[in-house]
């Protein structure tokens, strides 16, 4: 796909990861004894799953990943591709494909094992980081693993710093702990509340983050690190928003569950997306409205509530959204 205005689009920065799901062996032949497994890989990673989204939504967008030379890195191109995002940004790399094996149990809900040593997604230079993120529109967004994993994640960080004064910056922490200890992500929290304008984080993240916090008590503890803007998702109850420690909540969706793989990172996505229609993007969230923060995350909602109805991190389009439909 061609290079998108700079002016009007959200730069996506991060992984790409492949998201395989077990199954019982099928059909007959090789493989499909009680020894064997199915596997069934669909392209995934917080990031790109927050691209994906927000192009199918209709914002303008560019994904700045490293993506491998194998089958995996084929398949997230495809995807990312045809869901309309902008690759120009993005680092063919040598190394390996990130895997997460998922276990998704009753209720939708998903574990993940990680197969990411060494893998491409965090192998990122300044040099390719300089490329990606020049020009990056009216807003970056990361994080997930690109912020913590080494050696990439330090670079993440000076890049974001680096972008800060030119672009709104949106942060995701989405804690990973069976691949990195939640102290490390403590450990640079407040770096990040002092780079983001936005800061998304589930329910789950705060227990990680700030142990036996209540969410609004998390909020002002945020807002007192820097970050003007905190949208705490809480999955079916909604969301909490505190915009300079004013605070309102949006209810969720009601929705027949397949799964929650890329909820969040769908309602990032429609977040972003609705700011982006009001013209709030591209500075410092100067004369945002609490009001229209909780519409963004009335939005939001809806298109993660979209994403919850088909297996795998498979956001809806824009037109999936129409008033017949939704």
């Amino acid at each position: 796909m061609s290079p998108q205005p700079a002016g009007r689009t959200v730069t996506v920065l991060g992984e790409c990861v492949a998201d395989v799901f077990s199954g019982p062996p099928t059909g007959a032949g090789p493989g499909a004894g009680p020894d064997a497994l199915t596997l069934r890989a669909l392209p995934g990673g917080g990031p790109a799953n927050t691209a994906v989204a927000l192009a199918r939504l209709g914002t303008p967008t560019r994904f700045a990943g490293r993506l491998s030379r194998d089958v995996f890195g084929d398949l997230f191109r495809t995807r990312l591709a045809r869901s309309g995002v902008d690759l120009s940004a993005c680092v063919t790399a040598a190394e390996a494909s990130t895997l997460a094996l998922a276990d998704v149990r009753e209720g939708g809900q998903a574990t993940y094992s990680f197969h990411a040593e060494g893998t491409a997604d965090w192998q990122w230079s300044d040099r390719e980081l300089a490329a990606a993120t020049t020009g990056g529109g009216v807003c970056l967004h990361t994080g997930s693993l690109a912020l913590v994993r080494e050696p990439g994640g330090p670079r993440v960080e000076e890049h974001l710093a680096a972008a800060r004064p030119h672009t709104t910056i949106s942060l995701d922490p989405n804690v990973r702990p069976l691949l990195v200890e939640p102290a490390v992500y403590r450990g640079r929290l407040a770096r990040w509340c002092g780079l983001a304008d936005i800061l998304r984080l589930s329910e789950e993240d705060l227990a990680h983050l700030l142990p036996g916090t209540d969410p609004a008590e998390a909020c002002d503890t945020l807002h007192a690190a820097g970050a003007p803007l905190v949208v705490v998702t809480l999955g079916e109850r909604g969301a909490l928003l505190s915009l300079d420690g004013v605070r309102t909540t949006v209810p969720g969706r009601p929705v027949r569950v397949a799964d929650t793989v890329g909820a969040g990172d769908s309602f990032t996505a429609g977040f972003l997306h609705h700011l982006a229609t009001l013209g709030r993007l591209g500075g410092r969230l100067d004369g945002l409205t609490l009001d229209e923060a909780a519409d963004a995350a009335a939005y939001a909602a809806l298109v993660a509530a979209h994403t919850c109805r088909t297996p795998g991190a498979d956001p809806p389009w824009s037109h999936d959204l129409s008033p017949r439909r939704a």
